[in-house]
């Protein structure tokens, strides 16, 4: 009995993402739609990592910041955007529980580590703004290089941690994931037959000790940066000391903004469909958005990409009138 019983566990070999299958008339111009937002994406992060890298005008502690945010936004959506396309265009909705696995591991690796570098940014733009005069001191390369390792380290510890336990539960059907990514409730609540209590219980405390103190810290930080724009007495003042930071903010609000919508909604079978539109907002929609918040609003961003088609374009010029 105890030999079928542990066989019966483990006949599921892969899971089956459902996705956005239940609307087979729209696979074709949803792929469309996630394939030019996958292009925009990696070309516009990828971009901005370039930028950083190659113009010494952005050799700053906020451009640092704002390279890893677009590395990390690269490796998110190559995550969940290729797979998804996949599914759409072959209608192949299957993926194997290792797979399933790795795309779990990384997304909550990167997902975590963004809560931290998002927070990392704010406490950046706290001493721009709050404490301008010994902002090149506090903020030193040391400490970026530091403030940064440490996003990275923070996302990896609570992925590793929270998927070796997923990976420790039996899965013997049903194997249907009603959402398009591996995502940890969908995970334990659907498809396991094991006691989850013990997942739950490790992912709710990894979730408190690895998302809020870096929420509570953006918070605060914006808090004190609010207070400090009301305090400056000329308009231009406060305009240009809150044009610094609202990029950033822009981007907090709506990944935070999205996150916490769909993780604090009740669960009930109705929202699975609205949990899973709102978690595209987070997962893709706001990795698209960045490097075009960041760009559009950013002079330092405008002008080195100036720089840069100038240059490629001189380049370009002076082969020509070599041949």
């Amino acid at each position: 009995m105890a030999s079928e019983e542990w066989q019966n566990q483990t006949t599921v070999s892969e899971f089956i993402l459902l996705g956005f299958g239940d609307v087979p008339q729209l696979e074709l111009p949803l792929f469309l739609l996630f394939f030019v937002i996958y292009l925009v994406t990696m070309s516009g992060n990828l971009l901005i990592v370039l930028l950083v890298l190659a113009d010494r005008h952005l050799q700053t502690p906020m451009y640092f910041f704002l390279g890893n945010l677009s590395c990390l936004e690269s490796c998110y959506s190559s995550t969940i955007l290729p797979r998804m396309l996949a599914s759409l265009l072959t209608g192949d909705r299957g993926i194997s529980l290792k797979a399933c696995f790795i795309q779990f591991y990384l997304f909550a690796c990167l997902g975590g580590a963004e809560c931290y570098l998002l927070s990392v940014m704010s406490y950046d733009r706290y001493l721009a703004v709050c404490k301008p005069l010994h902002y090149t001191t506090l903020m030193s390369g040391r400490l970026c290089l530091h403030l940064a390792a440490i996003s990275w380290i923070s996302g990896v510890l609570v992925s590793t941690s929270t998927t070796i336990s997923v990976t420790a539960l039996s899965f013997c059907g049903p194997n249907k994931i009603d959402h398009y990514l591996c995502d940890l409730s969908p995970i334990i609540k659907e498809i396991s037959c094991s006691d989850t209590s013990v997942v739950e219980m490790t992912a709710f405390i990894f979730a408190c000790v690895f998302t809020m103190p870096p929420f509570v810290l953006t918070l605060t930080s914006y808090t004190l940066i609010i207070v400090t724009i009301l305090r400056i007495p000329s308009t231009s003042g406060r305009q240009k000391a809150f044009s610094t930071c609202s990029s950033h903010l822009t981007v907090v609000a709506l990944f935070y903004g999205t996150l916490m919508l769909v993780y604090m909604l009740p669960r009930s079978r109705n929202l699975r469909y609205v949990k899973k539109v709102f978690s595209l907002f987070y997962t893709v929609l706001t990795p698209m958005l960045n490097p075009l918040i960041y760009s559009l609003r950013n002079k330092d961003v405008k002008k080195a990409m100036e720089r840069g088609f100038r240059k490629i374009a001189n380049h370009t010029a002076f082969q020509k009138s070599s041949f």
